[in-house]
Parts: C-alpha cells; sequence; structure tokens
C-alpha cells in the first residue's frame, strides 16, 4: 500500500479525531441536548466509517478487475490507452493554439 493518504481521507481522519476529543471533553457535561448531540455524533461517525470502508472495498475490487483485464488483455489495453493519449493530447494542443490567438 502506498504511505501517502488523499488528502480527503486526511480531512475525514482530522475531523473525526476533532469528534472524538469534543465528546471526550464534554463527557461530564450533564443535560439531555448534550446526551442528544454526543448520540447523533456517534452514529455518524461510524455512518462514515462504514462509508470509508464501502468506497475503499470498491476501490480495490476496480483496481484489481482493472489489473486483471490488463493482464488477460494486454494489446487492447495499450491500443485504448494510446487512444486516449492521442485524444488528450491533441484536445490540448488544440487549446494551447486558440490561447495563442
Amino acid at each position: 500500500m502506498s504511505k501517502h493518504k488523499p488528502e480527503a481521507g486526511n480531512d475525514l481522519g482530522t475531523l473525526a479525531e476533532d469528534a472524538r476529543a469534543l465528546m471526550s471533553a464534554t463527557a461530564d457535561v450533564a443535560g439531555e441536548k448534550v446526551a442528544d448531540a454526543r448520540k447523533r455524533v456517534t452514529a455518524a461517525l461510524e455512518r462514515a466509517k462504514e462509508m470509508a470502508e464501502n468506497v475503499r472495498a470498491k476501490a480495490i475490487a476496480g483496481a484489481k478487475a482493472t489489473d486483471e483485464a490488463v493482464h488477460k488483455y494486454p494489446y487492447k489495453a495499450m491500443g485504448i490507452a494510446l487512444g486516449v493519449g492521442l485524444i488528450v493530447g491533441f484536445l490540448i494542443a488544440r487549446r494551447g493554439s486558440r490561447k495563442g490567438e
């Protein structure tokens, strides 16, 4: 696995840490509204964790499927990559020539 995490993952981790710190700081505060807020934050953190795991699992499955397809059809994959590269290069060159006008 890569040592670098995506920026959104870092933001989500920071948000989760901040929420846990807030929950710890308000642990001794009594009140119905505080208790309800703590329950909602806990539930939201659990949902976010489940969503992150689902996204991670789908990304891994997609990467594995792509890897299998490239190994099964290497020439087709190279042709597609070449075609996409040519189209992107043409569009970039065309955009650059318009700026010069």
